[in-house]
């Protein structure tokens, strides 16, 4: 496998908050260089796994400046841009690459079910409008609509900013049609842990992931144990984790890995409503199994 452009071990990174539901920024400038001390390669700022839908455009300005002022140079930031309406998603992107930020995210958008010609052209808006690279996200358990094989291809061809897709679709053979039709220099990620170790045999070349907040050593050696070749350990290292991938979702992300985090000494503030915190009954499956695994004592 060629070497990736942003690594290949990405943290769709949470977003921590105070006692009061307000931005942490000293914590979230904590939380980035702690990913990257452990494996991380490359930050995802303010995805689904960072609340996005409930944290406004300045708030999401403050909290990718904040981040990229704690990281310098040691790594890409890739911030989420995108909306479900065109005009705004292009206009935010525009603020967005004016910090200083390596690459944008960019959403299926959700709820208004666009069709795949509306996807095409909100896509190419967004890249048209910055000269960073793009990365394209398919998570239609989320967005409703699926960003299909010949849509993303057509767009990996068509723009050359267009560098990436973040397929949490979980559909194996969509995702091997987009890595057998991509362009060089083209990358699928997973945006499922789960899903990675199959997908990097199709040709992935990574993964955007929310275990690696509180597995981010065994994660990494997961990635760079297939990328060189020793699919058994990796299989191994996968094996062991699937428990900790699962129990991550048990209910809605990011919940359960604000609730890890606290449960590793790194607690970074509670979720904002809708959702809610993790109870009891969730809280105690997802110590156990950290306990199991050895992620906790």
């Amino acid at each position: 496998m060629a070497e990736p452009r942003f690594g290949r071990l990405l943290t769709a990174m949470v977003t921590p908050f105070t006692a009061d539901g307000e931005l942490d920024l000293p914590r979230a400038q904590e939380l980035a260089l702690r990913l990257l001390d452990q494996g991380t390669e490359a930050l995802v700022v303010c995805g689904t796994t960072g609340e996005s839908p409930t944290v406004f455009y300045d708030d999401k300005l403050r909290l990718f400046e904040a981040v990229i002022e704690a990281v310098g140079e040691r790594a890409p930031i890739i911030a989420n841009a995108g909306d479900n309406c065109t005009d705004d998603s292009v206009e935010f992107a525009r603020k967005v690459v004016q910090l200083g930020v390596d690459a944008v995210m960019a959403v299926v958008p959700y709820y208004n079910k666009p069709p795949q010609e509306g996807l095409y052209r909100h896509f190419g808006a967004i890249a048209s409008a910055v000269d960073v690279p793009v990365v394209l996200y398919n998570i239609p358990g989320r967005s409703v609509v699926n960003l299909e094989a010949a849509t993303t291809l057509r767009l990996a061809t068509d723009f050359e900013n267009i560098v990436a897709v973040k397929e949490a679709s979980s559909n194996l053979s969509q995702i091997a049609a987009i890595i057998g039709g991509a362009p060089d220099g083209f990358e699928v990620l997973s945006g499922n842990d789960e899903d990675t170790l199959p997908m990097m045999g199709l040709g992935a070349t990574g993964v955007i992931s929310v275990a690696s907040h509180v597995a981010g050593p065994r994660m990494a050696e997961m990635l760079r144990a297939q990328a060189g070749g020793d699919h058994t350990r990796a299989l191994k290292i996968h094996l062991e984790l699937m428990p900790l991938f699962k129990a991550l979702f048990m209910t809605a992300n990011p919940i359960m890995v604000k609730k890890a985090l606290e449960l590793c000494g790194f607690p970074v503030g509670g979720t904002r409503l809708p959702l809610i915190p993790a109870n009891d009954q969730q809280t105690a499956e997802i110590a156990r199994i950290m306990r199991h695994i050895g992620l906790i004592d």
